[in-house]
């Protein structure tokens, strides 16, 4: 699993590359937990992410609500077809904001 962090003024982009799954789940939420500050702006780039296990799921939920306490926003980008599909079959779909492209989700973050 590669985690790379990129910050801008305001927005902080990870970019993970490689499956999350239970041996990584945890390694990229203590990554990204640590980025998550009172209103922050968080883009979770998954376009290199072809598999997502239930434990990267619970992980993806735990970074929404930590996120969320803190007034920030997370959005997530590039997310495979398959991982979005479970992740509506299981209601989790409906906690976050998607975006398509890297542009999209900025757009999305700076109007949040």
């Amino acid at each position: 699993m590669d985690i790379a962090i990129s910050k801008t003024a305001e927005i902080t982009v990870v970019k993970l590359e490689g499956d999350v799954d239970a041996s990584t789940a945890l390694e990229v939420q203590e990554k990204v937990l640590t980025l998550a500050e009172p209103g922050s702006k968080i883009l979770l780039d998954m376009t290199l992410v072809p598999y997502m296990s239930s434990a990267g799921l619970r992980m993806l939920l735990s970074l929404y609500r930590q996120v969320s306490a803190k007034e920030g926003k997370l959005v997530l980008v590039g997310v495979a077809e398959e991982i979005k599909d479970t992740m509506d079959v299981t209601g989790f779909l409906s906690f976050f904001t998607t975006c398509d492209t890297l542009d999209s989700g900025i757009v999305a973050l700076k109007s949040a």
